[in-house]
């Protein structure tokens, strides 16, 4: 048996030479290394290696055992500082939390937003506090700051400044049984003497969508609208007896010996802001609706071809065309036949071009 300095010494040669096997491994690998990289650089140009998530974590957490001087002399396909920040930037990522929170406090769910916006709109004078007590009454417990919070996201003002601003829709809602509104629309007419303008005064009900034809001419002026306004407004049977507001834009035709012919009956013009036909949608949709389905298919021979066609739609409009704006039913819809199992019948107006159908009597 050897003694222990013999065996100390055998140690310490396997040792070293186990250790020089490794540096020539190690200095193997390296070349090879930079042999390999010398082939990428070749291939990618200025590119370089571009390394995924995975490569770099499993560089960086090798790297940092070695140490900054081991890196230098070692690592080739990266710098020493590279993989440093690589590790710390592992670290930073295990112990992050932003992705787990928000900014501030949790924000209410949807449809509190929607309700405290709700309220707010129905209700213009409800300030912050009386918002919170009807929202604590309908069994959600938020405070004023979350209220306003709330209004301020959506754009609603403090309580003050949407009591002064009744909005154009609360204010049709609330008059629309006393509201009509009254517009111009213009057709070309063939005439002997050549193409004519004619214009076509109408009013129309909000509350029933039901229209009058208040005059049709091709010389328009104030004369003949201040007798206009004289038949709308007849005690007896004028268009707009029992109305207290009319929707106007600003037509020169709609002077001011008009207006004040229509207060004098109690009837108020409310003037439009200039170029805002939105505003006055109800008798938009008329004029859309007349020129598209009977206007705009014929070609008006004369005034009285013109005053007919006009009559007609306006029957048809009235008594047989259905309205979405009414729930898609009938303006002044005639009694309905006895039984539903009659034969359909069928109504033409204008050779055709207006139909309405109908159950006959069985």
């Amino acid at each position: 048996m050897p003694s222990a300095p013999a065996l100390q010494f055998l140690l310490l040669t396997f040792a070293g030479w186990v250790n020089q096997r490794q540096q020539c491994a190690i200095a193997y690998l390296m070349e090879e290394n930079r042999v390999l990289r010398e082939q990428l650089d070749k291939q990618l140009g200025r590119r370089g290696i571009r390394f995924t998530d995975d490569q770099r974590r499993r560089l960086a957490a090798k790297g940092k055992l070695l140490g900054r001087r081991l890196l230098q002399e070692y690592a080739d396909l990266v710098t020493p500082d590279t993989i440093l920040r690589w590790h710390r930037k592992l670290i930073a990522e295990k112990y992050d939390g932003s992705a787990r929170r928000g900014p501030g406090r949790p924000a209410k769910p949807p449809e509190i937003a929607a309700l405290v916006v709700q309220l707010a709109r129905e209700n213009p004078s409800w300030g912050y506090t009386r918002l919170r007590d009807v929202m604590r009454s309908l069994g959600h417990d938020i405070g004023r700051t979350t209220v306003a919070a709330i209004l301020a996201d959506h754009g609603i003002e403090p309580a003050p400044e949407r009591r002064s601003q009744t909005s154009w829709k609360t204010f049709l809602k609330a008059h629309r049984e006393v509201l009509a509104a009254m517009d111009f629309f213009t057709v070309e007419v063939v005439t002997l003497g050549g193409l004519v303008r004619y214009s076509v005064l109408f009013v129309i009900e909000l509350s029933t969508r039901k229209v009058h034809i208040a005059g049709i001419t091709c010389q328009p002026g104030e004369a003949w609208m201040k007798n206009m306004a004289r038949h709308l407004t007849d005690g007896f049977d004028g268009f707009l007896l029992g109305k207290r507001h009319l929707i106007l834009d600003r037509d020169p035709l709609f002077t001011r010996n008009f207006r004040d012919t229509l207060r004098g009956s109690g009837v108020e013009p409310l003037r439009l802001p200039a170029r805002s036909p939105n505003l006055n949608a109800y008798a938009e949709r008329f004029v859309l609706s007349i020129k598209s389905e009977c206007l705009d298919r014929i070609v008006p021979l004369g005034e009285r071809h013109l005053r007919h066609a006009i009559l007609e739609y306006i029957e048809h409009y009235q008594h047989e065309r259905h309205h979405q704006g009414i729930g898609n039913s009938i303006i002044m819809a005639e009694d309905a036949a006895d039984g539903s199992d009659g034969p359909i019948g069928r109504h033409q107006r204008l050779g055709g071009m207006l139909n309405h159908y109908y159950r006959k009597a069985a």
